[in-house]
């Protein structure tokens, strides 16, 4: 004779919460990328880390629009994934506020080793807890239009890099 515990047993094993199974595939993919773009590298004797974003970043014009492409490649996953809106708009700003000031020659480095982006996503992503749904096109509108934003921050940090690179040279008398 079945009881109702054996019952719940039973379900809990054939249907897991789809929750469950959304993060544990992206959970992975954003500890990672926050290991290794924001946390890779402890100081000795310190609790400080940094990873290859801030040393990517300063390389002028290509560091930080790389870096910029790793998130916004997480990015895209997540929305894949179909997390809410919202989340994927608080993730996006992190990315956004990464780059932008980043551009700035020493300043957006010394940001970097502070801000760490990813790793804001990466609590963002295990603080959630919303009902998963899968993604729709609105959703694909927004992480495009966000994209596209992003994109044109990442142009204008590269003009702005060129510019500069060839002011310096200008002054050396290398042009």
């Amino acid at each position: 004779m079945r009881t109702q515990t054996d019952v719940i047993d039973v379900e809990w094993e054939v249907l897991p919460p789809e929750e469950k199974d959304k993060r544990a595939r992206l959970e992975p993919l954003f500890r990672w990328v926050a290991i290794v773009m924001d946390e890779l590298i402890a100081l000795p004797n310190s609790k400080f880390k940094f990873g290859l974003d801030p040393l990517i970043g300063l390389i002028p014009g290509i560091g930080d629009t790389a870096s910029a492409i790793v998130s916004a490649l997480v990015l895209i996953q997540a929305a894949r994934r179909g997390l809410p809106k919202i989340l994927l708009a608080r993730m996006s700003v992190n990315i956004l506020i990464n780059e932008i000031v980043g551009i700035i020659p020493g300043a957006g480095d010394v940001f970097s080793f502070w801000f760490k982006s990813n790793k804001r996503n990466y609590e963002l992503l295990l603080a959630h807890t919303e009902k998963p749904r899968r993604a729709r096109i609105s959703d694909w509108i927004f992480v495009i239009a966000t994209l596209a934003a992003l994109f044109v921050i990442v142009v204008t940090g590269i003009l702005v890099s060129f510019l500069v690179l060839r002011a310096i040279a200008e002054l050396l008398g290398l042009h």
